[in-house]
């Protein structure tokens, strides 16, 4: 290993320290030691906060551990309750009326609904996927998924399928840009004549571009909710050939948004993983990404799509936007790094270190001296997750503005996104947003991680209702509707956007059709999905629904009380059958298997990793939070013993095993459980669980990722 870069008094990784000074700093032509010491000004000034926050999330976990044990067999009794909460500070006062203040915020983030992406910044080749998934075919989404019943026959195209998609597309269509008169399986073809379209359309405003000679267009460009639809006519393509109207293709805008996350889909636990993310941060801010791989035996070389160019129907040139805008995911404020130490010897925040870092390439952006344009209303966009209360948002708001000064940038450049997925933040969440108001675009519930945090924060309160009780527990309506009504009580509306979980099933297109169209319902502006063809099937949720029309209604609303929030989910004298706990803990254990063992071994942190049942689920870390929270918890309340949960980690050993079979780079699991580091790292989850800090899984996965590097390097 190479020795540590002396740099204002911080020890640089020499990888992370050549990539800053070599292919960050000369291209937005600043030099190395302003940078170095205003990195060190600001990790003197705000790390030892850092640490006291982290110091308080012990002690008020340690304030609720006493008073459950103090209380143990006890029912809970909410005025008791909440006094107790608001006494350790748990609980904090309640704002006055709180408005969001954002300015300079681009349309697809404040005025815009549509899917978002969430993409690990460590596989190139899925973060331009994820880019470029803005705008995506519809006839391919549901041509080659479930998401029609039956499946097209292997081979050359199935016309048959593809008599179903058209029929289904157009249907769509009937309802997202419906004709004056008659259905869109009517139209023979279509014409530009002084501006207007023939045939007309109900709305005849939908219609904002072609291209192409106006008398016979190879492409019209349709707005609906405020998305965009592309008809592709090619009357010489194999499937516009066969349509009266020559219509090859129906091109849905999709993807709005792309989070790139430095978080819990990543493995990067030392300095050269985190020079590799940030580099390709670096590569989509300055547009030049490129990933070549090899699909069915012909090498493909992905870059960033063009913005797609337009007549309007006047003939106006114009552009729209060929790429999703994007947010990055920092991290939050528990963990630190090697990549840089201090002065002292210890690892830097990780987050304070992310902050700086992903702001400093964003300036690619904002200078206008990349290939592309990602904001062009002038702002940065960062999500700051795991979270805890309004101190900690305060903290991380004067973080963004001490890196606004160090890189001279106007207050509030600094876009904050808001991970609304720990209890002390959901309890506090008008207060929190106080904090970051005149930064904050967006809040965002995320049910895992917020179970897992539900769960320890109550560990010493009894043992937990069954995971899939969880998702109907009475606190879940109330945080997922709480989160809505409280943004937009706060003004987010029109400012931010308001974001709902992940479809964790690539493979169930059918299945997120019926459930995810809750979504919108339900108020929120954008929602989590899978893939970029899940970002195409479900924009047609956002047209089928008018979400600032629901937002609208939604804002009349008080949301629900802070009791139904915080209404422990226990068992309350549930006797499972010893089927029911095993079954339990098999689904659990699997699930930490299926994910450790390609965190650990490989670095994957994000992956279509199969269930219990054998489906495909797309999981992170949150994934891994619940599970070993949740076999910890009822290991602590006696529900099962060490040797149960053993046998069902054994047990789902050869079935994580059998799964991963076909993969040459899999380490099996049950040939040296004991000498694994992946297994002993599942272990650790559960049976350190209720000591880990708010019940995180990073501490003891870096640990254990560190180590199997460490071997791989020799």
């Amino acid at each position: 290993m190479s020795e540590a870069l002396e740099r204002a008094g911080l020890r640089v990784d020499p990888e992370l320290g050549r990539f800053i000074e070599q292919d960050v700093l000369p291209g937005l032509e600043m030099t190395a030691p302003p940078f170095w010491a205003g990195l060190a000004d600001i990790l003197t000034r705000f790390t030892p906060e850092n640490r006291e926050l982290l110091a308080e999330r012990d002690r008020i976990q340690g304030a609720v551990d006493a008073w459950h044990t103090e209380r143990r067999g006890q029912k809970i009794v909410w005025p008791e309750y909440s006094e107790m909460l608001r006494r350790i500070g748990y609980l904090a006062p309640e704002p006055a009326q709180v408005r969001v203040g954002s300015m300079n915020v681009d349309d697809e983030v404040a005025t815009m609904a549509g899917p978002q992406l969430v993409v690990p910044a460590l596989n190139a080749r899925f973060l331009l996927n994820a880019v470029n998934a803005r705008w995506g075919s519809l006839y391919d989404a549901l041509y080659g998924t479930d998401a029609l019943p039956g499946k097209a026959k292997p081979g050359a195209y199935d016309a048959g399928r593809g008599a179903q998609v058209i029929a289904r597309a157009k249907s769509f269509l009937d309802e997202a840009v419906p004709l004056a008169s008659g259905r869109h399986a009517d139209v023979t073809g279509w014409r530009v004549i002084d501006g207007a379209l023939e045939p007309a359309l109900k709305n005849s405003s939908a219609f904002v571009g072609y291209r192409g000679d106006p008398a016979s267009p190879s492409a019209l460009l349709f707005r609906h909710n405020g998305l965009g639809v592309e008809f592709a006519i090619d009357h010489g393509h194999p499937v516009g050939a066969g349509d009266p109207s020559g219509l090859a293709d129906v091109v849905l805008e999709s993807a709005l948004t792309t989070i790139v996350d430095l978080e819990d889909s990543i493995a990067a636990v030392d300095g050269p993983d985190k020079a590799a993310a940030y580099a390709n941060w670096l590569g989509v801010m300055r547009g030049d990404l490129v990933a070549t791989f090899d699909k069915a035996g012909h090498v493909v070389t992905r870059t960033l799509e063009k913005d797609r160019a337009w007549l309007t129907p006047q003939g106006a040139p114009f552009e729209v936007s060929g790429r999703a805008l994007l947010f990055v995911r920092n991290v939050g404020h528990l963990m630190t790094t090697p990549a840089v130490r201090l002065p002292d010897g210890s690892e830097c925040p990780e987050g304070i270190l992310d902050t700086v870092i992903t702001s400093l390439i964003g300036l690619y952006d904002l200078r206008g001296i990349s290939r592309f344009r990602n904001s062009r209303a002038g702002s940065i966009y960062i999500v700051k997750p795991k979270m805890h209360g309004p101190e900690e948002a305060n903290f991380a708001n004067r973080l963004f503005g001490a890196v606004e000064d160090m890189l001279n940038l106007k207050r509030h450049t600094l876009k904050l996104g808001l991970m609304d997925e720990e209890r002390r933040t959901s309890a506090n969440l008008a207060a929190c947003i106080s904090e970051v108001r005149d930064r904050l675009v967006f809040v965002n519930t995320g049910f895992l991680d917020r179970t897992g945090d539900e769960i320890h924060t109550s560990m010493e309160a009894g043992a937990m209702v069954r995971k899939t009780e969880m998702r109907t527990s009475q606190w879940i309506k109330a945080y997922e509707d709480r989160n809505v009504r409280i943004g937009l009580a706060c003004g987010l509306s029109g400012k931010g956007q308001i974001g709902k979980g992940m479809w964790a099933a690539p493979d169930r297109m059918a299945d997120m059709i019926d459930q995810k169209i809750g979504h919108p319902r339900a108020g929120a502006s954008t929602a989590w999905v899978p893939s970029p063809t899940a970002a195409t099937l479900h924009a047609m949720h956002y047209h089928m629904v008018d979400v600032f029309e629901v937002q609208s209604a939604l804002a009349r609303e008080a949301p629900p009380v802070l009791e139904q929030l915080l209404t422990i989910p226990l068992h309350h004298g549930a006797n499972w059958s010893a089927e029911a706990i095993r079954e339990e803990l098999d689904n659990n254990a699997q699930g930490i298997l299926g994910y450790v063992v390609r965190w650990v071994d490989q670095g994957i942190g994000c992956s279509k990793v199969p269930d219990i049942h054998d489906v495909g689920l797309m999981e992170d870390r949150a994934t891994l939070r619940i599970s070993s929270q949740h076999i910890a918890n009822w290991l602590y309340h006696r529900i099962c013993t060490e040797a149960e949960v053993d046998a069902a980690l054994l047990r789902m050993a050869a079935k994580v095993d059998a799964q991963n079979a076909a993969d040459p780079s899999y380490r099996p699991l049950l040939k040296d459980p004991r000498n694994n580091f992946a297994f002993m790292a599942a272990r650790a989850l559960v049976f350190e669980g209720r000591s880990q800090p708010n019940g995180y899984t990073e501490p003891l996965l870096h640990g254990f990722r560190a180590k199997a590097k460490l071997i791989v390097s020799g």
